[in-house]
C-alpha cells in the first residue's frame, strides 16, 4: 500500500468541484428519494436508504428535511430519479466522467449538448473514457493525535487498498464494496473521518500545456455548474 500520486487528481478537483452546500443537500436528497422509490421508507429492510441516511448525516441535512423527503418519495406523482455517466473528450485528448443524478434524461442531454457547444470537447461513446477510470472508496482523515503506524496497520486490517499521507490529513483507498466497512472499522478505534467518498481514478493521465488545462477547466466548470452534474473527473495530469 505504498503512496500514490492519485490524490493530487483528487484534490486538484476537489479544490473547485466541492459542491456548495445546497448543491450536497440537493444530491442527498435525491438519493433519499430514489431510495424510497426502488426499496420503501424504512431504513431496517433498505439498505440503499441506509446508505442515503449515513450521507444525509454527513453534510448536516437537517432531520425535517430527511423526513420531508422520505413521506414526498412515497408519493406517485414524485418522480424517480436515475444515475447516469457521460463520457467526454475534452481538450487535448483529455478524458472526462460526469457523473449525473437527474429526473429528466432529455434535460441533461440538452444541458451536455450546449456545454460542448460553448466550452468545447465532444460526447464520447459508451465505455471509450470509462475503461481508463477504476471506481475506488475515499476517506479522508484530519491529522490528529493517532500514530500514522496505527492508522496505516487499521487501515490495512480493514481491507484498504492504499493509504497517502497528505499536508491535510491522510487519504485511504479501499474497493468501492468496502468503503462503509473501513469507515466502521476505523471509527471503532476512534478515529475521526471527514469525508467518505467514491471516487473515479485515472489509471493513465493525459499531460497537457497550460493553454489546454485552462481550456478543460473552463468546460469542467461549465459541467458542474449544471444542476443534475454531481461530479467530474477527469485524466488531466497537472503541472
Amino acid at each position: 500500500m505504498a503512496g500514490h500520486s492519485k490524490w493530487a487528481n483528487i484534490k486538484h478537483r476537489k479544490g473547485r468541484a466541492d459542491l456548495k452546500k445546497g448543491k450536497m443537500f440537493s444530491r442527498v436528497t435525491k438519493e433519499i428519494i430514489s431510495a424510497v422509490k426502488q426499496g420503501g421508507p424504512d431504513p431496517k429492510t433498505n439498505p440503499k436508504l441506509r446508505v442515503a441516511l449515513q450521507k444525509a448525516k454527513e453534510v448536516n441535512l437537517p432531520n425535517d428535511n430527511i423526513e420531508r423527503n422520505i413521506k414526498k418519495a412515497s408519493s406517485a406523482d414524485q418522480a424517480d430519479y436515475i444515475e447516469m455517466k457521460y463520457e467526454l473528450y475534452g481538450h487535448g485528448g483529455v478524458g472526462l466522467v460526469v457523473e449525473i443524478m437527474t429526473d429528466n434524461k432529455n434535460r441533461i442531454s440538452s444541458d451536455i449538448r450546449i456545454a460542448t457547444n460553448k466550452r468545447g470537447g465532444t460526447v464520447a461513446s459508451p465505455g471509450a473514457v470509462l475503461f481508463n477510470f477504476d471506481q475506488k472508496g475515499i476517506l479522508q482523515l484530519p491529522k490528529g493525535t493517532y500514530c500514522e503506524d496505527d492508522l496505516f496497520i487499521w487501515a490495512s486490517e480493514a481491507g484498504a487498498e492504499d493509504f497517502e499521507a497528505t499536508d491535510e490529513g491522510y487519504v485511504v483507498t479501499t474497493p468501492p464494496e468496502l468503503l462503509y466497512e473501513v469507515k466502521e472499522k476505523l471509527l471503532a478505534h476512534k478515529v475521526q473521518v471527514e469525508e467518505s467518498s467514491l471516487e473515479m481514478i485515472p489509471k493513465n493521465y493525459v499531460e497537457c500545456s497550460e493553454e489546454t488545462i485552462k481550456a478543460n477547466e473552463a468546460l469542467i466548470e461549465w459541467l458542474e455548474g449544471l444542476d443534475d452534474v454531481d461530479a467530474v473527473y477527469h485524466n488531466m495530469k497537472e503541472i
